[in-house]
């Protein structure tokens, strides 16, 4: 196997080496039965955190190790290799909700998070409801300011990690006491400490089984004010700004599905050399040959697009090469599962082969996180310069398509 060494320090290395080496002795063996039972894996978690891999990327200061975003892509595709379960809790125990509060949160909301992380949480972030998911500012849970608190109401769907997170990072429109909106805010609240928020019914996911998707409500929820974490641009903007932070997330999730794909072509590699038919090891088929090149170049192109944009970070990474590495690298690290499935054959279709449940848990990964349609449209809007609304108006504002009607009815007089 081609080492994933281009551009990874000699530190970087030996963290891959030891999470590699937790992966294969803590992780791997409970898999197949995380995914059987569909049950958190809390030994698992437990292994991460002894190891200092949960909040790698806390500031020391505040008790982490400093760590870099590539330094978690490193930790994230060692343990999605064997665990796309463990992969995926991996990423949100350093990237997302824990580095918004970092960047972006008072001493107060820093201490709270980082405590809860490094103690083995996972924290949840809310924002996608039921009629509010890649249009996630058409959301209506809202937060309306009352003295010194803000009280919350509204409902949250897929949120992962619900029942099992205890921090919860809330997107929600802010109205002050006058009921005026002042934009879309976040909110930090601790589970089982904070009356209101609910956990609602449990999402019957295809992979990723391990892991919870819940409704999430929030009725008349009380938020002391000092919880409400308030980017530099205020509420007017702050979405844009706890969205831009959101970008580790999308490289995490990038890294989850090359992780995955990565142990589905190991598994195929081992196996085409191994089976015979026609009175040969299938591996000098031609045909497969191919496919297995180009399996093994797709997994080289996710990794240095997802290396290149967790290196970017300043201090998220940015969001056209966030975008882009998580397009490729989700939809390649499918076809390499499917791929790896179908150089087993029959038996890859077998529940008793880990390529079942791999081709199962990859599958999230083009629609988690941002689609990867929408995605292509964030893109675009980078490499045109220009903001591309979806909505029925199309490209221009209220006050552009008037006086585009104006110029429509000058030019028919």
């Amino acid at each position: 196997m081609t080492e994933p060494s281009f551009f990874l320090s000699d530190a970087q290395q030996r963290l891959r080496a030891e999470a590699r080496d937790l992966a294969e002795d803590a992780i791997r063996p409970n898999a197949a039965e995380v995914d059987r039972t569909e049950s958190y894996p809390w030994g698992n978690v437990a292994a991460l955190r002894d190891a200092g891999f949960f909040g790698m990327t806390i500031p020391k200061a505040y008790g982490g190790r400093g760590a870099s975003f590539l330094d978690a892509a490193v930790l994230v595709e060692e343990m999605a290799r064997v665990c796309g379960v463990t992969g995926r809790i991996a990423v949100e125990a350093n990237m997302g909700a824990v580095s918004a509060v970092m960047a972006y949160g008072t001493e107060e909301q820093k201490r709270l998070a980082a405590d809860l992380v490094l103690a083995g949480d996972k924290p949840a972030i809310c924002i996608t409801e039921p009629e509010a998911g890649s249009a996630a500012a058409e959301m209506t849970t809202r937060a309306d300011k009352r003295g010194d608190s803000y009280i919350l109401n509204g409902s949250k769907h897929w949120i992962t990690g619900g029942g099992v997170s205890k921090l919860h990072l809330i997107f929600a429109r802010v109205f002050d006491e006058a009921g005026e909106a002042q934009g879309i805010g976040g909110f930090l609240a601790v589970r089982d400490e904070t009356p209101g928020l609910e956990i609602g019914a449990r999402e019957p996911t295809m992979g990723l089984r391990g892991i919870p998707e819940t409704e999430v409500f929030f009725r008349d929820m009380e938020i002391p004010a000092a919880m409400a974490v308030i980017p530099p641009s205020g509420f007017k903007r702050g979405f844009a700004d706890l969205m831009t932070a959101y970008n580790s997330q999308r490289v995490g999730a990038g890294t989850v599905a090359l992780g995955l794909a990565q142990g589905a072509y190991e598994h195929a590699l081992a196996w085409v050399q191994e089976r015979e038919q026609f009175g040969r090891p299938i591996a000098e088929f031609q045909g497969l040959q191919w496919m297995l090149a180009d399996m093994a170049t797709g997994l080289e192109a996710s990794r240095l697009m997802l290396h290149r944009a967790a290196a970017s970070a300043d201090p998220f990474p940015d969001v056209q090469l966030a975008a882009q590495a998580k397009i490729f690298s989700a939809e390649t690290s499918i076809k390499i599962a499917n791929d790896a499935l179908q150089l087993f054959g029959a038996r890859g279709y077998s529940r008793n082969n880990p390529l079942e449940r791999i081709c199962r848990d990859v599958r999230m990964f083009t629609i988690g996180g941002g689609t990867a349609q929408i995605l292509r449209t964030v893109v675009a809007s980078r490499i045109l310069g220009r903001k591309l609304p979806q909505g029925r108006d199309g490209y221009l504002r209220d006050d552009a398509r008037d006086d585009a009607a104006a110029r429509g009815l000058r030019a028919a007089e």
